[in-house]
């Protein structure tokens, strides 16, 4: 395929896009070292339509992305090899395994694939309207759960406390509560 100007222009901005909400996104997350869960979670949340600027992001990466399936340059932004967003992730949650507070175990990047392809995907949902903000963020904070399930600061915590939400214990019964379709 030969790239005309027009077209590394649309490649180049969506580097551009990459490098400008890479910076946006590191100045946000303000995090607690000591909380590993909470800055997993502050990362997994810029990857959803939380403010205006990220829901802008998220249409303009998910017409790209579709553009992408047939444009071998632009694919090649999406497929980078290092896939750094994944590997951010699972050195987090290598982190929190070394200092004891994740479930023993875990494979550190099937975690971070699930997690970021997830969050990309519910974040997708919410834009649609298909998902409510507060369902993904309980989603999230289910998955998370699991893997900080080895933190002792965080098993003290009684099953079922947390409020109501798609697939969450229901306090005494034992059942989960099932997704309702929309």
């Amino acid at each position: 395929m030969k790239i005309t100007v027009k077209h590394q222009l649309l490649v180049d901005a969506l580097h551009l896009l990459h490098d400008d909400n890479e910076r946006i996104a590191r100045s946000r997350i303000d995090h607690d070292p000591a909380d590993p869960r909470a800055l997993l979670r502050a990362v997994l949340e810029e990857f959803l339509p939380v403010d205006a600027q990220r829901a802008t992001a998220l249409r303009v990466f998910a017409a790209y992305y579709a553009r992408s399936l047939t444009d071998p340059a632009l694919a090649a932004v999406f497929l980078a090899a290092e896939q750094p967003l994944e590997r951010l992730v699972a050195d987090l949650i290598e982190a929190a395994q070394a200092a004891g507070h994740t479930a023993p175990g875990l494979d550190a990047w099937r975690e971070a694939d699930l997690l970021v392809s997830g969050a990309v995907g519910l974040g997708g949902d919410v834009l649609h309207g298909r998902r409510t903000l507060a369902d993904v963020r309980r989603t999230l904070d289910y998955h998370l759960d699991k893997i900080f399930a080895g933190d002792p600061a965080r098993t003290a915590r009684v099953p079922g406390e947390r409020s109501g939400g798609r697939g969450q214990r229901v306090a005494g019964s034992g059942e989960h509560s099932r997704p309702t379709a929309r």
